[in-house]
């Protein structure tokens, strides 16, 4: 049998070795087809789980050769995909099985596409003449080859072991024989490689039936692996690499030209799934309009120049002599034009970026300020709602110099807001929306919910600011065009809230005064902003959601007594941290962590919602786990109003 997985080969393999079955199995499209017809297997599987786009593409490749071949074609799917049986149909599967499966119920799918195979290609000596395989018969000390192995090797179909061996390079065939005579009732599978001289490489997969004595095995030619260089250099045309920026940098810092020297590393948000569901065409299409946009953006606001790179994966350079300020306006105007929808065929897909700048210190080479740039990139990428961290500043942020600007910035609107939307799992439609408050700062750029909460406390403004976030999301809401009519809007509130007397009555006129609905409107309300006085957070939401409003605790896991807010809070929904969601994907630990937890909101009537859903992997644990909603880059990051509106349009 045939096995590509993108994501769990090495254990579909296993089982099905266990089970007897020999096993050929691929990790990568990439040759697949030529692959599985070179095989001869009677079964192909494609596991499209997490990789549906990729999956319908592979299947659409294995599909006309499992016809010609009278082969069975077995995909398997998430629940979540089968939506998507149509198209696998179409492409030529034979069979599927959807997850959540356990070993007998992969074993018996495999019997019954093995059964289906039998009948239509008949035995093994009937197989499709483009199979290269050979069988060694005890019993008359005769290697028996296939058509094809006897047409490409221009020998009889029946030679002997010492022809047949005579025909490898003379310095692997001591090697070759070792292996084969390994094979015993305890060891009844080999895979090794061998030259063939004049026709390339191949790879043997071999096995002994302990009864007979026979030996099977299928020839694999190895096809000649890429240039991985050509190809990313057809895919990103006048674009230097990783080397070519330690060259630049270098030479600028060689030559004394360190001062206000900075580097900016930019990452695409959730370009993963752009390959698995469009195709790497489609991706690489993607990362050219992408650096297309960089590039623009480059041009326009760096009249002395600057150095643009791709350093790896979907991850750009640019390096430039700037002040701080003009790095974060640069900062700013890359994120807003990456935050623009792109177009993958005939769909549209909002991406978004994060980025990390470093500058030049006095002892910097090419290799430490690259490093610095990373660390600020991966700080960005784990902090919630910030798209840019500067080395060296942020997270530490100068926060007495924060709380001067911010009394500024409420009045002369830098403070903004964005929308995350929140997903139904079952229909992955968009439902709700959750307001998270930006600060767009002159010299740091984009500041996040936490930070910006901060500086308010040292400022002591806490209650200002929140009333002000609280009038520009509800005013915003209210505006919103028919398309947005029907989404819940999730809106936090701070400790200082809960602990204001009569805000219950100050909040709710606010709402009405806006024109947003009460019964659209979800109050989130974090563990933290909780531990001191459970019993009055308790009456205001009891009066907030008799009043129409739901309520939702925010980042569960988090806190120390989250097991008391549960039983004493009149709540709707579990938001579970973004940590808790993306370790599904971990340990088997991990995922009996988060199954408790959904179980036991579930238990007490909650709809649960997942934070942080960056793969499909993630989503699909969690799915099955019985997590209802989700939000994260999965399906966007936070959003202005115009780019949620041609997302829902979408």
């Amino acid at each position: 049998m045939y096995v590509l997985s993108f994501h769990q080969r090495d254990e579909l393999a296993m089982l099905a070795a266990e089970d007897g079955w020999q096993v050929i199995a691929a990790r990568r499209a990439v040759g697949a087809e030529q692959r599985f017809a070179s095989s001869g297997a009677a079964v192909a599987v494609v596991d499209a789980r997490g990789a549906l786009g990729d999956g319908v593409g592979a299947t659409g490749a294995l599909g006309a050769v499992a016809a010609e071949q009278g082969a069975a074609l077995l995909v398997l799917v998430a629940p979540s995909d089968l939506g998507a049986l149509p198209r696998f149909f179409e492409a030529g599967a034979t069979h599927f099985l959807c997850s959540p499966f356990g070993r007998t119920e992969f074993l018996q799918a495999l019997r019954f596409a093995g059964r289906y195979a039998e009948r239509l290609a008949g035995s093994w000596g009937a197989a499709t003449a483009r199979t290269l395989g050979w069988r060694f018969d005890p019993s008359n000390g005769k290697v028996h080859l296939t058509a094809e192995l006897s047409r490409l090797l221009a020998f009889e179909e029946a030679v002997s072991t010492r022809t047949l061996l005579r025909q490898l390079p003379q310095d692997e065939r001591a090697a070759v024989v070792s292996r084969l005579r390994g094979l015993t009732a305890a060891r009844r599978r080999a895979v090794f490689a061998h030259d063939l001289p004049g026709l390339g490489r191949f790879v043997q997969h071999v096995q002994l039936d302990p009864q007979s004595g026979r030996v099977e095995a299928i020839a694999e030619p190895l096809g000649t692996v890429p240039d991985a260089g050509e190809l990313l250099r057809d895919a990103m045309v006048g674009i230097s690499d990783i080397g070519g920026a330690r060259r630049w940098l270098g030479r600028e810092l060689e030559e004394g030209r360190r001062t206000d020297l900075q580097v900016m590393l930019v990452s695409l948000n959730r370009f993963e799934m752009v390959n698995t569901s469009y195709g790497r065409r489609a991706g690489d299409a993607l990362l050219r309009a992408a650096l297309g946009r960089i590039d623009l953006v480059a041009r326009q606001e760096t009249p002395h120049g600057a150095f643009l790179a791709r350093t790896a994966g979907s991850e750009y350079l640019i390096a430039l002599h700037a002040t701080a300020a003009q790095v974060a306006d640069l900062a700013r105007s890359v994120a807003a034009a990456l935050a623009r929808p792109f177009v993958a065929g005939d769909s549209i897909i909002v991406l978004g970026s994060r980025i990390g700048v470093a500058m030049a210190q006095q002892d910097d080479t090419a290799s430490t300020l690259l490093r610095r740039a990373s660390e600020a990139l991966a700080e960005a990428r784990d902090a919630d709602g910030v798209t840019m961290r500067v080395a060296g500043t942020i997270p530490d942020l100068p926060l007495d110099r924060l709380a001067a600007d911010l009394r500024q910035a409420i009045g002369g609107g830098e403070i903004q807001v964005l929308f995350q939307p929140q997903v139904t799992i079952a229909t992955r439609a968009i439902t709700g929306v959750e307001a998270l408050a930006r600060w767009s700062h002159p010299e740091f750029g984009t500041i996040g919910a936490e930070a910006l909460f901060a500086a308010a406390q040292r400022a002591d403004i806490e209650v200002p600011l929140s009333d002000h976030i609280q009038r520009i999301v509800l005013e915003q809401a209210a505006a919103w065009p028919r398309l947005l009519a029907g989404l819940r809007l999730s809106l936090n509130l701070t400790a200082g809230d809960i602990a204001r007397p009569g805000f219950a009555d100050l909040f709710l006129d606010r709402v009405d005064a806006s024109g947003f609905p009460r019964n659209r409107l979800t109050l989130e309300i974090t563990e933290s902003g909780l531990i001191d006085d459970l019993g009055v957070a308790a009456g205001l939401l009891n009066t907030l959601r008799q009043a129409g409003c739901r309520v939702a605790i925010d980042d569960f896991g988090t806190g120390y007594s989250s097991l008391a807010y549960l039983k004493s809070l009149p709540l709707d929904y579990l938001k579970i941290d973004k940590k808790l969601a993306q370790d599904i994907g971990g340990t088997a630990r991990d995922r009996v962590v988060v199954r408790g937890v959904i179980e036991m909101a579930r238990s007490l009537g909650l709809a649960v919602i997942a934070e942080g859903v960056e793969t499909d992997e993630q989503l699909d644990l969690l799915a099955k786990e019985g997590c209802q909603l989700f939000q994260g880059f999965l399906c966007a990051g936070p959003l202005a109003v115009a780019e949620l509106v041609e997302l829902m349009g979408e």
